[in-house]
C-alpha cells in the first residue's frame, strides 16, 4: 500500500512541476515577444526634430566577429549626420543597437535598416546591444 501511495505522490508532483515549467515557458515567450515588438522600428536619432540629410551622412557598416561588434572602434565627425547599418553577420540581440548618449535605440532587423543621428558633442561614447552583451566605442572628433 505504501508503494502505491508514493507512486501517486510522485505523479502528482511531476504533473505540478510540468505545469509550472509550461507556464514559465509561456511567460518567457510572451515577454520576449512584447519586448522585441516594443523596440522594433524605434529610432530616436532625430528626436530633436532636426531633419537629417542622409545623402551627406557618414556611412558606417558594422559586422560581427567573436560574438561582438566589428569593428569595435568607429570614428566620426561631430556635427555631421551618421548613418549606421548592421551587415548580415550580425545576429541575435546585437541587432538591437543603442548609443545612450545620443538617444539612439533601434532594432535593425535587416542589413537594409539604418539608424541615423547627428553627434552634437565630441568624445568617446559606448555603443551596445540592448542587453549590453556586445559593445564598441564611437569616437566623435
Amino acid at each position: 500500500m505504501a508503494y502505491g501511495l508514493r507512486a501517486k505522490e510522485f505523479f502528482v508532483y511531476m504533473k505540478n512541476t510540468t505545469m509550472l515549467m509550461f507556464v514559465g515557458i509561456i511567460i518567457l515567450l510572451v515577454g520576449g515577444f512584447v519586448f522585441f515588438k516594443s523596440i522594433e522600428g524605434k529610432d530616436y536619432g532625430a528626436a530633436n526634430g532636426n531633419a537629417i540629410n542622409n545623402e551627406n551622412a557618414q556611412k558606417v557598416v558594422i559586422g560581427s566577429k567573436n560574438l561582438n561588434y566589428y569593428p569595435q572602434t568607429i570614428r566620426v565627425k561631430a556635427g555631421e549626420p551618421v548613418e549606421i547599418s548592421l551587415d548580415g553577420s550580425v545576429t541575435g540581440c546585437l541587432r538591437s543597437f543603442t548609443i545612450k548618449e545620443f538617444g539612439v535605440s533601434k532594432y535593425l532587423k535587416t542589413p537594409d535598416d539604418k539608424v541615423t543621428f547627428t553627434p552634437n558633442k565630441k568624445g568617446t561614447f559606448t555603443f551596445a546591444c540592448s542587453m549590453g552583451m556586445g559593445t564598441g566605442k564611437l569616437i566623435v572628433e
